[in-house]
Parts: C-alpha cells; structure tokens; sequence
C-alpha cells in the first residue's frame, strides 16, 4: 500500500506559458519537501545506483558536459551541475525523446534537516507533436513526474509504502495506480485553468491523460 494522497497533497505543480529564448514555451514545475538531507537528495538525483532505486537505470556520463541515457526513456546531455554549496545545489539537463528536445533543470534547497526539491521542464511550444497539448494539455508531460516524485518519495522516506520502478507499470492498472494517476490528472487540471485554461478544456486533457496512463476511461 502507497499512502497516495498524501503523496499527491504534498507535490505543488505549476504551468505557465512564457518566452524562453525567444520561443514560446511551456514551463511546467513540482516542488515537493524530502526529509532528508541536502547531500543526500543530491546524491539520490545525481548518482546512477540511486536513480535506478527510484526512477530508471540510467547509463552514460552523468558529470558535466556528459550524455546520459534512462533506459527505455529520454537520453541527453548534462548542460549545468552545481553540486550542493551554501545550502544549495542544481543541475540542467537536455530531455530528449522521441526526436524532440526538451530542458530539465533540477533545484535543490536545504531547509533545516529537509530538502527542498524543484523540478522544471521546459517544452518549446511549436516542437511538441501535433495535437499533443490539445488533447492531453500539460498532463501528458506533468503526471509522468509526478509518478517520478512518488518514487523520490518513497526512495526517501516522505511517504509510506513500497513499490519499486521495476513495479510500476503494472501497479498503474491497479485500483491504487489508478487512484493515483486520476489524482495527479486533476492537479494537473487545476495547474492548467490556473494557467487561464477554459475549466472544460482542462478537465478533458485531464481524463485524457489518465486513460493514457491507465489505459481505463476516466
């Protein structure tokens, strides 16, 4: 058993449309508190044994200016790392699947014995595949990181339960995988109307995007 609402309460998602070098853009954001360390988390998000734990075996040169590949995902190259310093520590990295290229950067912040976690994706808008925002809006992209944090979280001790990434996709077409994706679809959803989303368009994407998660019909 997973304790997912208190995983989907304690993730803040964010959506806006804004000009990244000179391209419209969309930015999706999470944030979530870890109970643990600032080292710890970095070496949690940075160091292949880690990721493997809680997202994706992950091979390739994960230091600066080196090329990565998750297995079975997106590959790219390490664009920043700034390793923790002064109670704080990022890296930026290319995203790249499916033949387009998107940016992620990764936030650390120490706040007393926890850590402040800020994810950032980075989509230019005329580079997403043709109908993918309408049909699935910022769900599409922001659900498949949500399921990242859950396993940060899990990895880390923020939530109880257990469930490992080798896991995880048949634990999606459970009664609790589905609770959770319906969960992160809706927050999605209400990322989406507070980004100026038409409330009907929002809820649409959201039910679109849990079928594509679940394969189920909201």
């Amino acid at each position: 058993m997973v304790d997912i609402q208190n995983q989907l309460s304690a993730v803040t998602r964010g959506l806006s449309l804004e000009d990244r070098d000179g391209e419209p853009s969309h930015v999706q954001t999470l944030e979530q508190t870890y109970p643990a360390g600032l080292e710890d988390v970095w070496e949690a998000v940075t160091t292949a044994d880690r990721i493997a734990r809680w997202f994706l075996p992950v091979s390739g040169d994960l230091g600066l200016g080196g090329q990565y590949q998750l297995e079975g995902n997106a590959g790219g190259t390490v664009l920043e790392c700034d390793p923790p310093a002064d109670g704080t520590a990022r890296y930026r990295i290319t995203w790249e699947f499916g033949g387009g290229v998107s940016w992620v950067t990764v936030r650390l912040a120490a706040e007393g014995d926890s850590t402040r976690f800020v994810l950032e994706h980075v989509s230019r808008a005329a580079d997403l595949p043709e109908g993918m925002w309408d049909t699935y809006g910022p769900g599409a992209t922001g659900v498949g990181w949500d399921g990242g944090l859950l396993g940060l979280g899990l990895h880390l001790g923020a939530v109880e339960g257990s469930l490992s990434p080798q896991e995880a996709e048949a634990w999606a077409v459970t009664e609790e995988g589905k609770r959770f994706y319906r969960g992160a679809a809706d927050g999605w959803a209400a990322a989406h109307m507070a980004a100026g989303a038409d409330p009907t368009v929002a809820a649409r994407a959201a039910d679109a995007t849990y079928g594509f998660y679940t394969g189920s019909d909201a």
